[in-house]
């Protein structure tokens, strides 16, 4: 008995141990270890962090050339003071690494298609999408330019250094919590994957197309109804260029050369595909979310007399947060600002003579070719008349928990062939042009270091020279007095209309031929409006020589921005504060005033009348606590529906259609209420824009009935969550209550918004402020996690301690850490 007993013992334990040494299944998704998770001395035990915070150890990095001290203050933020600039760029990535290593490894996973490495089979789709994409063809074409740099490559490779030392030295029980959740260890870091987090932004950035939706609507509605609905200039936007006489004549094509012409258009391109798209894939009613703004204003604006800058990019905002802040110091240069992590020097940022910003530029520099294949295997295809081959690379994916996938993306001259997997698809014959596909200039990575150590504009501009892709308006000031801006980026010169729709890609004549000179490339230099600024709208008016085009340039936010600055006079940095605060929408200035005109307001009920009374009080900002931006959305929505049916039934197909803008729509209710579009397609009588507008009115007070739950303010109403890069709820902050919409300046949606607001005082000494939605630690259990969250939301910045020495402003230094090679 005594023996069974000890037998039955040893079992229990022997599976007691397995089951704590083996991943589990918890449904769908997989459970770490429990034995090493729940470990009191490596498990995540250790990832919490005391209530003071974090403590540093003076740290090896091999190949160190002299000694550097880092000084870290009270916000976590690590101030490097190096020898020289490789030192630097190694205790960079070291220190970066040490706070941010995890969400740099799933960004270039997700860019190089390796998620399902780790997480299963859930992200095997993802994958394919960022293989399919060719987005490590264009990180690897990436390294081929860097690599014609041996300066550049020098400074890379240091950072990589610095990265993969931080890495060497740690234990499993130091990994960051989500390795220990995932079940999986830190990889060494590459070159190849700081190109990856490159191609991540520029995915994110400039990839926008409207190729397929404008090719259906082109096909839906024919050439002068197209034309009518979808113009391309905005009459009542502000450029970021205005015309000054500055663009010489210059020899563009402004007609198809010959040969070069779009696919026909007498059938929709959905015609043979019959299943829906994926939710990504659909346009939004307005599907304006990913923007920023940025401007510098001269001194003659400013109560100093100094110029001022301010920057404030919207973008998907996540925890741990995108950006990294640092401040680097060597004889070279001293600036501040923030990093990406994973990448060496300062992206936005400051020096002790010049500040700078950016926005994105939006241009479409994406194009879809449709293909004719030569043979039935889809190995060959027709260009210029005679058979090429395709060049096909297999793509081998493992997926953890199951069998290793393999997929095959045939690449043309165009550029991969994305869909060609799917049947179905409606791109399954074409091929994607894309600019990030190319070979960069050498200096492209060069940019940010050559910015955070110039000293003027001519700095500035030599600096801007070699940057590809993804553009970016360039914001720019010195604190001896210059502003200046730049739409700075590779832009192919376009016949009229090229790339708007999908192009035959069986005639070379569609390929881009060339690109715009640098010399002919939009820009301003110390303009006598004592102002510089971009909101992402049009770059230039239409006197520009160059023919550019895009689905989503912005048309309100630049107007708002543009009045204040233009009324502007004795700036402080509680002016730029106010600016980026400002939750006016000039889009609601233009649409309510309109649609009140059209409204019959005598048919009313008491509580339309009461809804309307709330309207009419409205100053159009969409302040957190006010109860009439909901109002105002339900109903302006209902009635752009309405009258856009037409595309809006094809949509819920599963069509991808092209939606007019909202300024088009706007016009539309202020000059042609009898316009055929406002006929609704599910009714026999011929409406007006009067009958829209009512019905409208009366589905939002319906909408409301039905829905009292949702008769609240708007930053509830709206909703914000700053969610977990691995969606963890308990790692993310869903308690956030915030104003702001994206027609506001402070452009803020449930997910988006401003990823870090800065303003640089260009005054003796230059002074920041700043502040962005996170910490500068990427671990859940510190206190620097989201320690910045807060004050973000109720609109207020920090000092940014730029030092000069390490042992400046001691009340504000938290640790210290010395680096050296031995």
């Amino acid at each position: 008995m005594r023996f069974f007993r000890f037998l039955l013992a040893a079992l229990v334990t022997g599976l007691l141990l397995w089951f704590l040494k083996t991943p589990q299944k918890a449904g769908d998704k997989s459970l770490p270890p429990l034995g090493a998770f729940f470990n009191p001395f490596s498990g995540f035990w250790a990832n919490a962090e005391s209530v003071k915070g974090a403590s540093f150890s003076d740290k090896k990095i091999p190949g160190m050339q002299g000694a550097c001290e880092v000084v870290y203050d009270d916000l976590l933020v690590p101030h490097i003071f190096a020898q020289n600039l490789e030192d630097a760029m190694r205790v960079q990535g070291f220190v970066t690494a040490s706070q941010r290593l995890w969400q740099m490894d799933m960004t270039t996973r997700k860019s190089a298609g390796r998620l399902s490495e780790v997480l299963g089979e859930r992200t095997l789709a993802i994958d394919k999408m960022s293989r399919r994409r060719g987005m490590m063809f264009a990180a690897e074409n990436a390294l081929i330019g860097w690599k014609k740099s041996a300066e550049g490559m020098r400074l890379l490779e240091a950072f990589t250094e610095g990265v993969n030392a931080y890495i060497d030295q740690l234990s499993p029980a130091d990994y960051p919590i989500e390795f220990k959740l995932l079940d999986y260890q830190p990889e060494h870091w590459s070159v190849l994957k700081t190109a990856l987090v490159i191609e991540s932004m520029a995915e994110n950035l400039a990839s926008g197309e409207g190729d397929l939706a404008s090719t259906n609507a082109l096909a839906q509605f024919g050439q002068q109804t197209f034309d009518f609905l979808y113009p391309e200039w905005n009459p009542k936007q502000q450029p970021i260029i205005p015309d000054t006489g500055q663009w010489a004549p210059a020899k563009v094509l402004t007609e198809p050369a010959a040969g070069n012409k779009r696919l026909s258009s007498s059938s929709s391109w959905n015609d043979q595909y019959s299943g829906p798209l994926a939710a990504s894939e659909l346009p939004e009613i307005d599907g304006y979310l990913k923007g920023s703004n940025n401007w510098a204003v001269a001194g003659s604006k400013t109560k100093s007399g100094h110029p001022m800058l301010a920057n404030d990019p919207h973008l998907n905002l996540t925890l741990p947060s995108i950006w990294f802040q640092v401040q680097i110091h060597t004889p070279e240069q001293n600036c501040y600002g923030v990093s990406l992590p994973g990448v060496p020097g300062v992206v936005i940022g400051f020096n002790e003579n010049t500040a700078w910003g950016m926005t994105n530029v939006g241009w479409d520099v994406s194009d879809w070719y449709q293909i004719k294949w030569a043979d039935a295997s889809h190995s060959k295809y027709m260009l210029d008349g005679r058979q090429s081959e395709v060049r096909k690379q297999i793509e081998v994916i493992p997926v953890r928990g199951k069998e290793t996938v393999y997929d095959t993306v045939a690449y043309t001259v165009w550029g991969p062939m994305t869909y060609d997997n799917d049947p179905k698809h409606p791109l399954y014959d074409c091929a994607l042009r894309w600019i990030s596909h190319d070979v960069p200039e050498p200096d492209e990575m060069a940019l940010f270091l050559k910015l955070n150590s110039g000293k003027n504009f001519q700095d500035y501009q030599a600096a801007l020279k070699g940057f590809d892709c993804p553009a970016q308006n360039f914001v720019f000031a010195t604190r001896s007095g210059d502003i200046a801006i730049q739409v700075q980026g590779r832009f192919p010169v376009r016949t009229k209309e090229q790339g708007r729709f999908i192009l035959d890609g069986s005639n070379s004549a569609n390929a881009w031929q060339t690109f715009i000179p640098q010399d002919m490339i939009p820009r301003m230099k110390n303009p006598a409006r004592g102002f510089v600024f971009s909101a992402n709208q049009h770059s230039t008016p239409q006197s520009y020589p160059y023919y550019y085009l895009a689905n989503d340039f912005e048309d309100y936010r630049s107007r708002r921005i543009y009045d204040r600055l233009d009324t502007l006079h004795n700036a402080t940095p509680a002016s730029m504060k106010a600016m980026q605060l400002d939750n006016f929408s000039q889009r609601a200035a233009d649409a309510l005033p309109a649609m009140f005109r059209l409204l019959d307001q005598s048919q009313l009920d008491e509580e339309g009348r009461k809804m309307v009374k709330e309207l009419s009080d409205w100053q159009y900002t969409y302040d957190a606590n006010l109860t009439a931006p909901p109002l105002y959305d339900v109903w302006y929505d209902s009635c752009y529906l309405k009258t856009w049916d037409e595309m809006d039934v094809l949509r819920k197909q599963g069509k991808a259609m092209l939606m007019p803008e909202a300024w088009r729509f706007i016009e539309l209710l202020e000059q042609d209420t009898a316009n055929v579009f406002f006929d609704e397609l599910n009714t026999p009588q011929r409406e007006t824009a009067r009958d829209v507008v009512n019905e409208s009115f009366r589905a939002m007070q319906s909408f409301f009935r039905k829905n009292p739950d949702k008769r609240i303010d708007w930053g509830n109403y709206r909703g914000f969550a700053l969610k977990h890069l691995a969606q963890i709820d308990a790692f993310s902050r869903l308690d956030v209550v915030v104003g702001g919409n994206k027609s506001t300046p402070n452009a803020i949606s449930k997910t988006n918004g401003p990823s870090w607001r800065m303003i640089v005082d260009l005054g003796t000494p230059v002074k920041g402020l700043g502040v962005y939605p996170g910490g500068q630690s990427g671990n859940p259990g510190s206190k620097y996690y989201d320690n910045m969250v807060d004050t973000w939301a109720k609109g207020e910045y920090y000092e940014l301690l730029f030092l000069s020495a390490p042992d400046e402003a001691p009340d504000r230094i938290l640790a210290k850490q010395s680096f050296t090679s031995k």
